[in-house]
C-alpha cells in the first residue's frame, strides 16, 4: 500500500472509531470529510458505513491482542503483567472508542476473536488468584468487571492520566483496594 493510501486508511479508520461511537449513524461521507479524505476515496475503500466499522473493529481486536502478546500474561510476574496490560489497554481504548458488543452480535468471526481475548484475560485473573494476589471467595467474574470498569473509566473519565500513571492506579486499586492497612 502507498504512504498516502496507509495514511488515508490509517485517518479513515480513527475518524471513524471516534465518530461512530459518539453517533453511530455518522454518514460515511461524514467521517471522510473529517477524516480530510475525499468521500470517493473513503467509498472506494468501504463499500459503506458498516463496512467502515467493520475495519475498525478489527482494528480494535488487533490492537487489543498486541496489548495480551505484550503483557506476558503467562510469564511475567502477576502484577507486571497487570501493569503492563493496563498501560497498553488504555490507549487502545481512547484510540478505539467504539463499543463492540454490536460487532459481537453481527460477525461471529470478530465474537470468536473477542471470546479468545476474553478467555485469555480470564486464565490471567485465574492465575492471579491461584498466586494469592486476588482476596480468597471474591468472584473472579467480579474481578474481571472491576478491572474493565477501571480500564474504561481511566481511559474515557479521566483522559489527561497518563497510561502508566493509569495502570499504576488501576493496578493498586485491584490489588490493594481502597481502605486503609489496618
Amino acid at each position: 500500500m502507498r504512504a498516502d493510501a496507509a495514511r488515508n486508511l490509517a485517518a479513515l479508520l480513527r475518524t471513524g472509531a471516534r465518530l461512530l461511537a459518539e453517533d453511530p449513524s455518522t454518514p460515511l461521507s461524514a467521517i471522510a470529510a473529517a477524516a480530510g479524505v475525499d468521500r470517493t476515496t473513503a467509498h472506494r475503500r468501504f463499500a459503506n458505513r458498516e463496512a467502515l466499522l467493520s475495519a475498525v473493529f478489527q482494528a480494535k481486536l488487533d490492537a487489543a491482542e498486541r496489548v495480551l502478546d505484550e503483557a506476558r500474561l503467562t510469564e511475567a510476574p502477576v502484577a507486571v503483567a497487570l501493569h503492563r496490560y493496563v498501560e497498553g489497554i488504555v490507549p487502545v481504548s481512547r484510540d478505539w472508542p467504539v463499543d463492540t458488543r454490536r460487532m459481537m452480535r453481527e460477525d461471529p468471526e470478530a465474537n470468536r476473536r473477542a471470546e479468545t481475548q476474553s478467555a485469555r484475560l480470564d486464565a490471567f485473573l485465574r492465575r492471579a488468584a491461584d498466586e494469592g494476589l486476588l482476596r480468597p471467595g471474591v468472584p473472579l467474574p467480579w474481578v474481571r468487571e472491576t478491572l474493565n470498569q477501571l480500564v474504561s473509566s481511566a481511559a474515557h473519565r479521566f483522559p489527561e492520566t497518563d497510561p502508566p500513571q493509569a495502570a499504576d492506579l488501576v493496578v493498586d486499586a485491584l490489588l490493594n483496594g481502597f481502605g486503609a492497612a489496618g
